[in-house]
């Protein structure tokens, strides 16, 4: 229950700090996201990927600078049950015309929740609920730009409409030829809609006034409305080999949109003032995408924790069922359950191992903050992050207690009628690889297998060595795509020595069972990946169709070097076939 009188004078200072805190954090955000346009201009793909992995970094660095500040200035520890609900109604009271509401709500929560340990605070001290409305909100300095610009053509005027679009947004780099690639965005486009569609009297064209940036790619992102209908639209800048900008292809279909806001995707460099505008344009583009990926897919991954871990109570309490063991082979180093009417995974580190897995659990947490922080080029799943969860005892199968009890018992604690985990991981729950071929018929199992070293090709792109390449560890998403999930023996492909193996020196070493060569910590030999893969002969005979290099360490070495010369390799959030085919012909597609 709120006080009715604000009486402790270091509320209100206490509250300016927190904001003061987190409006640092997004004025250095949205630095990093405005640069990403400069970058993509001068080709400067490594700082591109280099800035994406500083920004994951703020939001906590940012965080501890405000509890540090806080415990400097105020006796922040023994504050009064009173004192904190009197913060909160003061912070709400500063956010009544900020910009971004919901993710200044969100850092509070995190610097609160950092100060007092979780069993002390309460759903009074933090936004379990968002408290300002983020509808509506408009930045009314006079230069700044609205959300989305608006444009209203007729059918002869669209192309030069088209035009104009693409040159407001002013990238300064010529493109190679534009009006042919604008041609060929409208003959896709009529071809998507039907070139004798009729246009009504509200036809508009409404495009979101930054573009979007990732990797080597630029993305113009809006949508053709037209009387009842809308149709959502990227336009994929890239380089050509010269310097020239071109458009790749032009996407229209939802689905598309899904793959290229992918959760096993990079984090895109957007610079939005008002976040929550960007997202409800998306979310009017892809009304199937969560919420809270699609903050994730901004750069914002804290908003899409919050806004994930509300959903997730929400769903409890309209849900009965039960958290159990998830199917499939259990991990060696991580204990995996899930809640079966949630599309969701919850990984919990074991703490101890089998003597084969030389690891421990920090070194596990730095591979998942690798993924985290690198490029996941459509083949590795984001993760969620949590500490100090609490799960309804009731709800936590038995089978499911005693694993954790066994396995995790550091990780695990009780209080009242909670189960709480310490530490956990959750990603989108996919259909393991091995348990998908089981059931699958002959055109669905061909496609997999050739997904799976299609998957491995572009992690190597990427400078990922799976490490661990059983069917196992990959997933089948509901689009298809096969993608990675267990992360606890990746390496950088740059890290690793591929080898040949050796020949015998004689018929001793020839008929031993053992390995009789020398092998280093980081030596691979891919040659030996077949006995553990390709046992049936049907995976195995298009494995060798499509990816029998693969095998080779020709082929990863290869890679290895040109990663090391400096190298950036394409990898695209959509299917080959959907490039242009002038920009497929005079560009190397992976």
């Amino acid at each position: 229950m709120f006080p009715h009188r604000l009486t402790d004078s270091r509320a209100y200072s206490i509250a300016e700090v927190m904001l003061d805190g987190f409006n640092r954090h997004y004025r250095l955000f949205s630095e990093t996201n405005r640069e990403a346009k400069r970058r993509f201009e001068q080709a400067d793909w490594h700082g591109q990927q280099r800035a994406q992995r500083e920004r994951i970094e703020f939001y906590d660095t940012r965080v501890d600078e405000a509890v540090e500040r806080l415990q400097n200035e105020f006796d922040i520890a023994s504050l009064s049950d009173d004192t904190w609900q009197q913060i909160k109604l003061h912070y709400i009271g500063l956010l009544v015309n900020h910009h971004q509401p919901e993710l200044a709500e969100t850092f509070f929560n995190s610097v609160t929740t950092k100060i007092l340990h979780h069993s002390y605070f309460r759903n009074d001290f933090i936004f379990v609920r968002p408290a300002v409305s983020t509808e509506y909100i408009e930045n009314d300095e006079p230069a700044s730009l609205p959300t989305y610009r608006a444009y209203y053509p007729t059918r002869d005027t669209l192309a030069d409409t088209l035009l104009r679009i693409v040159d407001n947004f002013q990238l300064q780099r010529p493109f190679e030829d534009l009006p042919r690639d604008i041609a060929a965005v409208l003959d896709k486009l009529y071809r998507h809609v039907g070139d004798k569609v009729r246009l009504r009297a509200n036809f508009q064209i409404q495009v979101l006034s930054s573009m979007f940036f990732r990797n080597k790619g630029g993305y113009i992102i809006g949508k053709i409305v037209n009387g009842f209908s809308e149709t959502p639209f990227v336009l994929p800048v890239l380089h050509n080999d010269r310097g020239h900008l071109y458009i790749d292809a032009a996407l229209f279909a939802e689905d598309d949109l899904l793959m290229v806001f992918s959760f096993a995707r990079a984090y895109f460099m957007v610079d939005m003032e008002i976040p929550s505008a960007y997202v409800q344009f998306l979310r009017s583009l892809m009304p199937r995408k969560p919420r809270n990926e699609i903050y994730s897919a901004l750069g914002l991954q804290k908003q899409g924790k919050n806004n994930f871990y509300r959903d997730f109570l929400y769903h409890l309490r309209h849900s009965s069922d039960q958290f159990g063991i998830a199917p499939g082979i259990k991990g060696m180093v991580m204990l995996v359950f899930d809640l079966p009417s949630f599309p969701y995974v919850f990984k919990v580190i074991k703490d101890f191992y089998p003597p084969q897995k030389d690891t421990s659990r920090e070194l596990i947490k730095s591979k998942y903050l690798l993924v985290k922080t690198h490029d996941r080029v459509g083949r590795m799943a984001d993760t969620l992050e949590y500490t100090s969860v609490a799960f309804p005892r009731s709800r936590v199968s038995d089978e499911l207690l005693a694993e954790l009890q066994h396995f995790c018992p550091s990780q695990i604690e009780f209080d009242d009628e909670a189960l709480v985990i310490r530490h956990v991981y959750i990603e989108r729950r996919m259909i393991p690889l091995n348990i998908y071929l089981q059931d699958a018929t002959p055109e669905q199992m061909a496609h997999a297998v050739v997904e799976y070293g299609n998957a491995i090709k572009d992690l190597v792109a990427a400078n990922i060595f799976p490490g661990d390449m059983l069917w196992k560890n990959f997933g089948v998403t509901r689009h298809g795509k096969v993608v990675f999930y267990d992360y606890d023996e990746i390496e950088y492909i740059t890290d690793c020595n591929f080898r040949k193996v050796p020949n015998p020196r004689n018929e001793e070493e020839e008929m031993s069972g053992e390995v009789w060569y020398t092998v280093g910590p980081k030596d691979v030999f891919p040659e030996t990946f077949g006995p553990f893969l390709l046992g049936n002969d049907a995976v195995r005979q298009v494995f060798m169709k499509h990816h029998a290099d693969l095998l080779e360490a020709s082929f990863w070495q290869g890679h290895k070097e040109r990663i090391k010369a400096g190298h950036v390799h394409d990898v695209f959030p959509y299917d080959a076939h959907k490039r242009f085919a002038h920009t497929r012909a005079a560009s190397h597609a992976p």
